[in-house]
């Protein structure tokens, strides 16, 4: 059985010290191994910005797209090989700007994917830019008296697009983070992480200390039932969006593979290719 060392490689990542993604990248590592996965089961796609590096930190299949597209790749690898466990990971600016589109229908498709979204609430990798989750008054060489926009509720936009799992976690928290992580990769259908990931360089406003002073947990709500929808988007509400915790869970909506008409247990990848005579005579023949 493989061990977090076999989910290592000999890529030194080269995030800030002290970035909130090497927590990440650990907890990944982790879960996979505490689920029971070997390297060669698992494909980490990502896409563009500091946390679009992850993809070649851990040792899985892996695959470095461009801005805002990990999760049409995610998907089509699914499609293809629906063996593997499938992790797309990305920023809140590879999720929730470029690539919004992708996210919302990745969500309501509810393939069996896990989508990890390192959410710094800046453009770290361009140097110090608002992001769709950056606050309003929030100051950066693209806002300079601060920005005027509302900033986006990931959690609430998850949850009203059909999704089946919701959670959030905080990157100083790696036993939460591991665990959230392995509920994710275990739930048959899209599960939808975001983990505040702090950036040490660019935002001096959300830093550990303010993350550590605003998060509230679920556990802090004896009767708080994660099956819940209304009960789920209440408590983001009431917080914030800073609830950390595996926040709502549905598992009676079948996966998408498993609603294709004629798609097939056995991976695509591992089909043969080749077709008889009678249906390429058949095929040549609806186009005469």
């Amino acid at each position: 059985m493989a061990t977090v060392k076999d989910f290592r490689n000999n890529v030194k990542p080269n995030w800030c010290p002290g970035c909130g993604d090497f927590s990440v990248q650990a907890a990944i590592q982790r879960a996979c191994a505490s689920v029971g996965l070997e390297p060669e089961e698992v494909a980490v796609i990502s896409g563009i910005g500091c946390s679009g590096r992850i993809s070649g930190y851990i040792n899985a299949y892996g695959y470095h797209g461009v801005h805002g597209r990990s999760l049409p790749i995610a998907q089509g690898v699914k499609m293809a090989n629906r063996e593997l466990t499938v992790i797309a990971a990305g920023g809140d600016g590879d999720g929730f700007a470029i690539g919004m589109g992708h996210t919302v229908h990745a969500i309501r498709r509810n393939m069996d994917i896990t989508y990890i979204v390192m959410d710094n609430q800046i453009y770290g990798l361009t140097k110090g830019q608002t992001s769709p989750r950056s606050s309003v008054g929030f100051k950066t060489k693209s806002t300079p008296d601060g920005s005027v926009e509302t900033a986006l509720s990931p959690l609430e936009v998850a949850i009203s697009s059909g999704a089946t799992f919701v959670a959030q976690s905080f990157s100083s928290n790696i036993n939460q983070m591991t665990a959230i992580i392995e509920a994710a990769i275990r739930h048959k259908g899209f599960s939808f992480v975001n983990i505040f990931s702090p950036c040490v360089t660019f935002n001096k406003i959300n830093t550990y200390e303010w993350f550590k002073e605003h998060i509230v947990d679920v556990s802090e709500f004896g009767d708080y039932d994660n099956t819940s929808r209304i009960q789920a988007m209440t408590k983001i509400m009431e917080t914030e969006g800073m609830l950390t915790g595996i926040i709502y869970v549905n598992d009676s909506k079948p996966s998408y593979e498993s609603l294709v008409p004629g798609f097939k247990e056995e991976a695509l990848a591992k089909q043969s290719l080749e077709i008889s005579a009678e249906d390429f005579n058949k095929l040549v023949a609806d186009f005469r």
